[in-house]
């Protein structure tokens, strides 16, 4: 099951992001932030406030999320353990689904068939994009030292 928040409904919406973002991401960088206190607007915060207690990890993905909703970005949040179809997986690689299939039956992505449909962890995913996108940045360095070593003023 996955949500996704396709854009903020105002400019008070994106504003409220924005400020919450900060927020967040300053209570991160200048201490061991682990809460986070929840009151309701025209409403005085006192010890009695609820209080939101979450891992450092979590408020950093909250100001993640608030960030790129600020930007207009649509947001999903998908558990890893979750199967797609290729469909979904070629969309979220950004390649066409009969190229995703021959990535499939290549062994490049591993996979899983229900019936006769075939169906990939989100997580492998995920690591196959990563892995992707790590041998075209090395590929990058390795063309950018070439340059410097051959004095192309790079």
């Amino acid at each position: 099951m996955s949500d996704v928040i396709d854009r903020l409904e105002s400019k008070e919406d994106v504003e409220l992001a924005k400020a919450a973002q900060r927020c967040i991401v300053s209570a991160l960088d200048h201490s061991r932030a682990v809460s986070i206190a929840i009151f309701d607007d025209g409403i005085e915060c006192t010890e009695n406030s609820p209080v939101l207690k979450l891992p450092p990890t979590v408020l950093r993905l909250f100001a993640d999320l608030l960030g790129a909703l600020a930007q207009g970005k649509a947001v999903a949040v998908m558990p890893k353990e979750l199967d797609i179809t290729t469909q979904e997986a070629a969309m979220y690689l950004n390649v066409s689904r009969p190229y995703l299939v021959r990535l499939l039956d290549e062994g490049k992505i591993p996979h899983h068939k229900v019936g006769t449909h075939r169906r990939i962890r989100f997580e492998d995913i995920i690591v196959y994009k990563d892995e992707r996108r790590k041998s075209s940045q090395d590929a990058l360095q390795e063309l950018a030292t070439q340059a410097q070593e051959l004095d192309l003023g790079y």
